[in-house]
């Protein structure tokens, strides 16, 4: 018996050790030692299950002693074996081809395996495994290779074991002896071998890449220099650094194999109770993250051939590591910041499926809880944590791929303390297959799902996590999988809440202090978040089934890597602004939470992208030089419901946050230009951008709200609504040989703007707007005060020849550029612009326009710009949104410093000029102006609730079907059959010409109120083709003289009327429209003025010019048809009109015309109130009764202040 028992130690020793002769076998009694003994790397690599890019380089002991147990109880009880050191040295394969250990060999007793299960296995799975101390170093180069500088290499992981213990149990874990142990594969198809290990003590150190000291920054660092890299973070790694320390846990092993003994399966479960890591310093950080970076490339390289890593006939086919931990506390520390990390129910497990050929591994990550808190800034913060709000308990979705990938190893189901109590807040199930398969199959399949979560945004935190995420977290794509796999990424947020504190002294606008005191901070709040890519994703937004230039996108094609498609969105998004605890009254004005001023809704929001590379190769650089691309932007509601204040303190958060953004990508910076130092960035820009891009936008309802300022008495009223739908931008270009093609299409299909009746308590005086509030609002059922329409859309409907009907949107705008790349084809230089708008109602008029400017500030008492609008403007000028219309980064890097190419020759694009071929068309088809004085706008209140008097019944009104300025470069003259060189000016011809112009009065008030008018008050009539017909043909003059003053001149006017006109109008009435005309024309001259001074052309157009337009209505019109300009049959005292007073009596009439007119309304609205009560006095409609009577209160009222009004006149 005992040299059966000697041979099968002998048997399993070969397995295990390299170089083992039977002369080294000396039993002594029961005890056998050893010393000095070289592991084989390749056993202990296939039993252990290590990844197959790792090699087992080094596996030494320093003492085995091996005690057998008696003859009679050597089946029942096990042999234990004792190893004082165990020395481990596990190194990333650097190439493909390194595929075997070096210091491995083939075991000669491996070919033994698979032919039964006897005697020396069952002594071998029986055994005890007793080892003091586990020294492992591991080595990965995965994270070093995509980086330049031998700071940023990946440091090694020193890992110390102590008291480690492995023994067989039962399958409940519970030490029987070996005989029982084996009892329960007796009637079982595999032979089921259960083992526990225990250690009592787990580090990890993190020490420096020998290659670390060869850097200039660690070499100057040692000599007593700076400890800082140039972005000022600590990259020098000085000794070392403990990770972890003193963790103790315990692990579950299950091994399955056939009844012929060949392995089948191999399953470990690792329980770790806690893992604390008290104090890690900054540079400590960046190397930890550089080194999961490495281990992380390092378990999911693409390129690792399971065929070529056949090891040993001991790989089992199915294998799955799990790793619990209940509680992960991290603390870093440093003098100038503190966080710390405190995870719960971390699980961890990747399965592996082998056939030989391939290689599936199935990755599972699951968080219960996540806290990242700032220790440092006072007060302490939470940065990251779950969200407060109650979320559903439902189940996490498994993938489909993820579904009955592994059939279970270990046969009695998951253990307690396997299992997550409720939802976890993190799950990730990621699939990969090695080596990468070839498209349309895919390399790696990665799914994630998280529950709500609270992020608190601080600049410092803020910037210091992106310093160290910057140190490689972010893997560059083809370091992991080859540039030909194709890949599919899914990540779902159910909720995020992001908040942003700010520092009004951060915000850098001293004026505005008290509006910045009134809001804390911003909140972000997201719902139903997700990101997807994928190269098979269906992207009905972007409508690439209609698209011939995208026909490698289309969905019957198979998908390579070529091909790239995102597509990201939220089902609600909305912006709120935090105020203050001291503005209470302010808070309860708000429909939304205390506190929270929502500002911005977005509903259903969504992004998509596709783009493809030109010549079919894998797609590496975003955007693909020469390639396709499509982007899409849609919505389904845009709400804003912004003040003024908050549309300034949203620009100062803006600006803001654009300097936070550049110092984020100053950091990054550094990290980015490692990797592309070795790139060229010289080259022809058409060579670095894509051929043929297309961007659309595509608003389903937009709506904005602008309410009045927080700082006056009526607080979130409402003062201007603008309502927009169906709105759609699309502007493409393509690259057409030597030139580029430019395209823009934007169409709207109907708009609306309704502003506040400010009439009674809006006054212009002198420039300045006058507000009172003194009872002169008409409420609506909400207590904001009614809202009137300035502006809208009568879509008409018309008939195509097919007879399918459609309808005029309101804008229509179509516009082709095209660029040569080269000054020589500075002729093929052309701009056609064609842009129509259709349907347009204006009521208001201009003075009504000019009081709501200065009441939003827009325009200031002096008839410039307003200070907030100015400090807008700068803050816009100096944010981000400036470089959207700067050079981008790629023209900057194809240019040198003296503004020309690398190859000596100019850049053609930023020298063309202007356009040498010009084709404009302006249609504006079907408009109506409504000349509302104040008279009518006095009275469009009380009228707003009839429905049979329409707006065109109580003013003046003008109207014409089609207004068309057209403007075109003249035809080139061809000289010897070319052409005589570029046109002196771009625009040689204009065209202006309308259709059925007409003014009409006010209709008579009785006997013509048919029809029901619009919420708008605007009764659209039958359509005419009767008016004026006028147009006229403007050229260059040929003699012009001055060169940059161009002289135009008036070639022809045509003028015809196809219907006869009748024109009856009295001396009274021709007054009133001369003074509502005059007004119109002060108020657009001084909004013109404005405009002037706020676009800073007002040293261009000339002080005198501001002051004739600012008086145009009555100074202005007298100094441009001044008797020096117009010969004296055409003065206005030739024309036979009366001389107008239009200051004097004309006011005072006009006074007394709108007094009698509230007058009479009073009396009409209470004698049908009188008639209403009567009719009501019978009925039990009590509550009609007392709205009834409220209103005749308020109407009694009324006739009592105009009774004092006309006593004062």
């Amino acid at each position: 018996m005992e040299s059966i028992l000697a041979r099968a130690l002998e048997y399993t020793l070969k397995y295990w050790l390299k170089s083992f002769s039977r002369d080294q076998f000396k039993l002594q009694g029961r005890t056998v030692q050893l010393s000095n003994l070289d592991i084989n790397g390749d056993a202990l690599h296939s039993s252990v299950g290590f990844p197959p890019a790792l090699n087992v380089t080094t596996a030494k002991v320093g003492k085995l002693e091996i005690v057998l147990p008696s003859v009679s109880n050597v089946q029942v009880e096990p042999i234990i074996v004792q190893i004082d050191r165990l020395d481990l040295v596990l190194e990333e394969n650097p190439d493909v081809d390194a595929c075997r250990s070096p210091s491995s060999s083939p075991s000669p007793s491996s070919s033994a395996k698979g032919s039964g299960y006897g005697f020396a296995d069952k002594i071998a799975d029986g055994m005890t495994v007793e080892i003091r101390t586990v020294n492992l170093l591991l080595e990965t180069r995965g994270g070093a290779r995509q980086q330049g500088g031998a700071s940023w290499v990946s440091p090694l992981a020193s890992i110390t074991i102590r008291n480690l213990l492995l023994y067989t149990t039962n399958e409940d874990w519970q030490v029987v002896n070996l005989k029982e142990a084996r009892d329960f594969s007796n009637d079982k198809t595999f032979i089921y071998v259960f083992k526990k290990l225990e250690w009592e003590s787990l580090s990890i150190d993190l020490l420096p890449h020998p290659d670390m000291f060869m850097d200039a920054n660690v070499a100057c660092s040692q000599e007593g220099g700076n400890q800082r890299d140039d972005d000022g973070a600590k990259r020098a790694f000085f000794g070392g650094e403990r990770f972890i320390e003193g963790i103790s846990g315990e692990a579950y092993i299950t091994v399955q194999r056939t009844e012929l003994n060949s392995p089948l399966g191999l399953e470990v479960q690792l329980h770790i109770t806690e893992a604390i890591c008290p104090a890690l310093s900054e540079p400590g950080l960046r190397a930890l993250l550089r080194f999961l970076t490495g281990l992380y490339v390092c378990l999911n390289r693409g390129d690792v051939d399971p065929k070529a890593q056949q090891r040993s006939i001991e790989a089992a086919g199915r294998s799955l590591i799990s790793i619990v931990v209940d509680h992960i506390f991290l603390c870093i520390k440093d003098a100038e910041f503190q966080l710390e990390l405190l995870m719960q129910s971390l699980f961890f497990s990747r399965a592996s499926v082998s056939d030989g050929e391939n290689d599936n591994n199935l990755t599972k990550v699951m968080i219960s809880g996540l806290f990242l808190r700032d220790t440092f800034s006072r007060p302490p913060c939470t940065l990251v944590q779950p969200s407060m709000h109650a979320s559903a308990k439902e189940p996490v979705p498994v993938p489909e791929f993820a579904k009955n990938f592994c059939p279970p190893i270990y046969p009695l189901g998951e253990q307690q303390w396997q299992l997550i109590e409720g939802v976890p807040l993190l799950s990730l199930h990621s699939l990969q297959i090695k080596p990468s398969p070839v498209p349309p199959l895919f390399a790696s399949q990665t799914v994630i799902n998280c529950q709500p979560l609270m992020i608190h945004l601080q600049e410092e935190s803020c910037l210091r996590i992106s310093s160290f995420l910057a140190d490689g977290v972010v893997v560059n794509p083809g370091t992991v999988l080859p540039d030909f796999s194709i890949n599919s990424f899914i990540f779902n947020l159910k909720e995020l809440d992001v908040t942003v504190p700010l520092d009004p002294a951060k915000l850098g606008s001293p004026e505005n202090i008290v509006v910045q005191n009134s809001f804390t901070g911003a909140r972000l709040h997201i719902e139903n978040l997700f990101f997807s890519e994928s190269p098979s994703l269906k992207l009905k937004l972007l409508n690439l089934e209609k698209d011939p230039a995208c026909f490698c996108l289309w969905e019957v094609q198979p998908v390579d890597a070529s091909q790239k498609k995102w597509t990201t969105g939220a089902s609600d998004l909305s912006l709120s602004l935090e105020t203050s605890t001291g503005l209470t009254g302010f808070q309860s004005s708000l429909n939304c939470a205390s506190g929270l001023w929502r500002c911005v809704e977005v509903k259903d929001a969504r992004i998509e992208v596709a783009m493809v590379t030109a010549d079919g190769s894998p797609l590496t650089n975003v955007p693909p030089p020469g390639g396709i691309v499509r982007i899409g932007v849609a919505c389904e509601q845009y709400l804003s419901n912004t003040s003024v204040e908050q549309l300034f303190f949203v620009l100062d958060l803006y600006a803001y946050f654009g300097r936070v953004s550049e110092k984020i990508v100053l950091i990054g910076k550094n990290a980015r230009q490692k990797k592309s130092s070795k790139r060229s960035s010289h080259g022809r820009l058409m060579d670095k951008v894509p051929s043929d891009t297309g961007v659309s936008l595509a608003v389903q309802n937009l709506q904005l709200r602008f309410l009045e300022s927080c700082s006056m008495d009526i607080q979130g009223m409402p003062l201007v609504q603008f309502v927009g739908n169906d709105l759609f931008i699309k502007v493409t270009h393509r690259t057409l040989g030597g030139a580029i093609a430019v395209s823009s299409t934007l169409r709207w299909d109907n708009v609306e703007m309704d502003c506040v009746d400010t009439e009674g308590n809006l006054a212009y005086q002198n420039g300045t707007a006058l507000i009172s509030n003194e009872n002169g609002l008409s409420m609506c059922g909400n207590g904001y005060p009614q809202l009137k329409a300035v502006l809208w859309v009568h879509n008409k409907k018309n008939q195509k020849p097919n007879r399918i009907a459609f309808v005029d949107p309101f804008l229509d705008i179509t516009v082709e550029h095209v660029i040569p790349l080269n000054v020589e084809d500075i002729e093929c230089h052309s701009l056609n612009v064609s842009a129509c708008i259709s349907g347009v109602r204006l009521g208001g008029g201009m003075n009504y326009a000019e009081a709501l400017l200065h009441r939003f500030g827009i325009l200031g008492p002096d008839g410039g710009p307003g200070k907030g609008l100015s400090k807008g403007l700068d803050n816009l000028r100096a944010g981000p949104l400036s470089k959207l219309f700067n050079s981008s980064s790629i023209v900057v890097s194809s240019l040198e410093d003296d503004g020309s190419s690398g190859d000596g020759k100019e850049s053609a694009l930023l020298h063309l000029g202007k356009p040498d071929d010009v084709d404009v068309s302006i249609e504006l088809k079907n408009w109506l102006f409504a000349l509302e004085g104040a008279q009518e706008m006095a009275e469009s209140w009380w009228f707003s609730g009839s429905e049979h008097v329409g707006r065109e019944e109580r003013c003046w009104h003008t109207s014409f079907q089609n207004l068309r300025v057209k403007a075109k470069s003249s035809p080139k003259k061809l000289m010897n059959g070319k052409s005589n060189g570029v046109k002196k000016y771009p625009v040689e011809l204009v065209t202006v010409g309308v259709e059925g112009l007409q003014t009409l009065k006010p209709y008579a008030q009785k006997g013509n109120h048919s029809g029901v008018v619009p919420a708008n008050g605007m009764k659209e009539t039958v359509e005419t083709v009767a008016g004026i017909n006028v147009e006229a043909r403007i050229v260059i003059s040929e003699n012009n003289i001055d060169e940059e003053m161009v002289k135009w001149i008036v070639e022809n006017v045509k003028f015809s009327v196809k219907e006869p006109i009748e024109a009856i109008v009295t001396k009274d009435e021709l007054q009133h429209l001369a003074f509502l005309c005059k007004s119109e024309v002060d108020s657009m001259g001084r909004i013109t003025a404005g405009v002037l001074r706020l676009l800073k052309l007002d040293g261009s157009v000339g002080q005198a010019a501001i002051n004739q337009l600012s008086n145009l209505g009555t100074e202005g019109i007298d100094k441009i048809f001044s008797p020096e300009k117009l010969s004296r049959g055409s003065s206005a005292a030739s024309i036979g009109l009366p001389p107008l007073n239009l200051n004097g009596e004309n006011s005072r009439l006009t006074l007394e015309s709108t007094v009698a007119s509230l007058e009479h309304a009073v009396v009409d609205s209470q004698a049908k109130c009188a008639a209403l009560t009567s009719n009501l006095e019978g009925s039990e409609s009590s509550a009609n009764l007392a709205i009834i009577s409220q209103i005749t209160q308020k109407l009694e009222s009324m006739q009592s202040l105009l009774m004092r009004l006309r006593t004062q006149i």
